[in-house]
């Protein structure tokens, strides 16, 4: 039989070619490619889908990488990907440690306490953002403002985003879709405070679907949005090492069913392998610039880390941090969600990020306590405003720009730090219409079925002592409180109308419903969620 030379072998593995099974991609994606599920594509090094390329990835296939390679893909402007996977047959990126654990294939596995063994999934499309350190942007509306992706290193031509690429940026950008895709064990480092997220997104317009999106022991946070108008639905985010879900530079879209669990990936500092806060939402770089955050999110579950409450912040028995951080004049609306195990504030007013943002009521913005009272569609007009702000914002269509209304609270910390910005704001139970409700902390009205940690860790990283006990057994589904909601989402084409508070349904018709997250996430591979389903494709 005729064999292939090696010197051929050879040349096909550089080309991203190599026998059925096990393909090193080495190269970047200059021509459109589908990656198969009988191939298991291992990244080489950092890999771009460039400008004019499409990425098709079928069904059931794994990415990976080894902890040495620091493998990472990064979709360009102006390439597009498709990860097209599927409930029985999710798409998992992941690392060759993570690989080892396998017993069965995809669907199995063994949690470890890790992170940072290779990158990430980057996108990057052309929608609108607002931000500052770029030195010809302006404060105003402006579809030529663009950015630098945070921890990518190559250089402007593939790791901008925003406008000035083609035409003039687009809110309605098409990047492609991207779901029931798995990301676990990433975050590569590239420098000092700069690492990966699970899923980064920069200027990505509403024409993109993404759906179905698992993270699980992130190094860095579990998704973080910058900019344009992308909506997301269906997001699993567990054991992140920064915060769950981070948006930033003028976020106009919309987000429903997401189930948030803060943990750690290591133990280290909040923000590098401790969970921080679950929700962290900038307005803009510079908090004048325009566009500016302005999103809704309904129907989350969030589960945090309690502590044991001795006060103050950073002592030995710290939880995590802050259930909904708000700084730089960000306006998001939380509807119809529960909070469970809050270990510090609901609502933290943190008004700056740090990276030079002067906060809500800079140069006539509007205040801390007015973006609370003013009706999403009456904002005073700014100098720096856009054209036409009603084809710029379109996420939020009722209530006020800051909102948390229509959640029940479980098991909240009994002192101040929880509470005291959230009586000022209206948000507890009892401040005005907000339809929130007070689940007390007794199981019987946990608005849950089930919740088990693990023992409790207490660690002193450098930067305060943290007590952190490990979700290890969930089951998500709905309970009292959370059965029924006063209101609901509305029916716009993206939303589901769902009575219910939590990002999961009560029974149908007197039938149980299985956890969307059973059978295709890391969280039900390694046994965590209730009932357990395990390998994928048992459903």
């Amino acid at each position: 039989m005729k064999r292939t030379s090696s010197v051929l072998m050879a040349a096909l593995a550089l080309a991203g070619v190599a026998k059925a099974g096990n393909v090193d991609v080495n190269a970047n994606i200059s021509t459109s490619t589908t990656w198969t599920s009988n191939n298991v594509y291992h990244l080489k090094h950092q890999i771009y889908v460039l400008p004019g390329a499409t990425l098709t990835i079928e069904a059931g296939t794994v990415v990976s990488s080894f902890a040495a390679d620091q493998g990472s893909l990064a979709v360009c402007r102006g390439a597009q990907i498709f990860a097209l996977g599927t409930r029985k047959k999710p798409i998992i990126m992941t690392s060759e440690n993570d690989r080892a654990t396998w017993t069965e294939g995809p669907g199995t596995g063994q949690w470890r306490e890790a992170s940072n063994e290779w990158g990430n999934l980057t996108i990057m499309g052309e929608a609108l953002i607002s931000e500052n350190a770029i030195g010809t942007n302006t404060a105003t509306c402006n579809s030529a403002n663009i950015a630098n992706m945070e921890g990518l290193t190559n250089g402007p031509s593939t790791d901008q985003y925003g406008g000035a690429f083609g035409a003039d940026s687009d809110d309605n950008d098409d990047s492609g879709t991207v779901q029931y895709v798995s990301l676990r064990y990433g975050g590569k480092v590239t420098g000092i405070n700069v690492e990966l997220n699970g899923l980064s997104l920069g200027g990505i317009g509403r024409n993109t679907d993404i759906h179905h999106i698992d993270v699980m022991n992130n190094v860095d946070d579990g998704v973080e949005i910058w900019g344009g108008t992308v909506n997301l639905k269906y997001i699993n985010i567990w054991n992140i090492g920064d915060d769950c879900f981070d948006v930033d530079q003028g976020w106009r879209g919309k987000a429903q069913f997401l189930l948030l669990v803060q943990g750690f990936s290591t133990r280290v500092a909040q923000g590098s392998g401790t969970g921080d806060n679950v929700f962290e939402t900038d307005g803009a770089e510079q908090s004048d610039f325009q566009p500016v955050t302005t999103a809704v999110i309904y129907n989350a579950t969030i589960i945090g880390q309690p502590g044991t409450d001795s006060g103050g912040a950073n002592t030995a028995t710290d939880g995590s941090d802050h259930a909904t951080a708000w700084r730089d004049n960000a306006r998001i609306q939380y509807r119809n969600c529960s909070f469970l195990d809050i270990g510090d504030r609901l609502v933290s007013f943190d008004n700056v990020d740090g990276d030079g943002g002067a906060g809500y009521g800079f140069n006539g913005t509007l205040s801390w306590a007015a973006t609370w009272t003013t009706n999403f569609n009456a904002v005073p007009p700014h100098a720096n405003d856009c054209s036409s702000p009603s084809t710029v914002y379109q996420a939020q269509t009722s209530g006020k720009l800051a909102e948390i209304t229509d959640c029940v609270f479980w098991n909240k910390k009994p002192t101040s730090t929880f509470s005291t910005e959230a009586i000022a704001r209206g948000v507890l139970p009892g401040n005005g219409t907000n339809n929130n409700v007070d689940a007390g902390s007794s199981a019987l009205t946990m608005p849950i079925r089930a919740l088990v940690r693990d023992t409790a860790i207490d660690y002193n990283p450098g930067a305060g002592n943290l007590h952190q006990a490990r979700v290890i057994q969930l089951d998500p589904r709905p309970a009292n409180a959370a059965l029924t909601s006063v209101a609901s989402a509305p029916n716009d084409g993206f939303f589901t109308p769902a009575n219910f508070r939590g990002a999961f349904p009560p029974p149908l018709g007197g039938v149980d419903v299985l956890p969307w997250v059973s059978g295709w996430t890391a969280a039900d591979a390694y046994g965590f969620i209730l009932p357990h389903k395990g390998k994928a494709g048992s459903l």
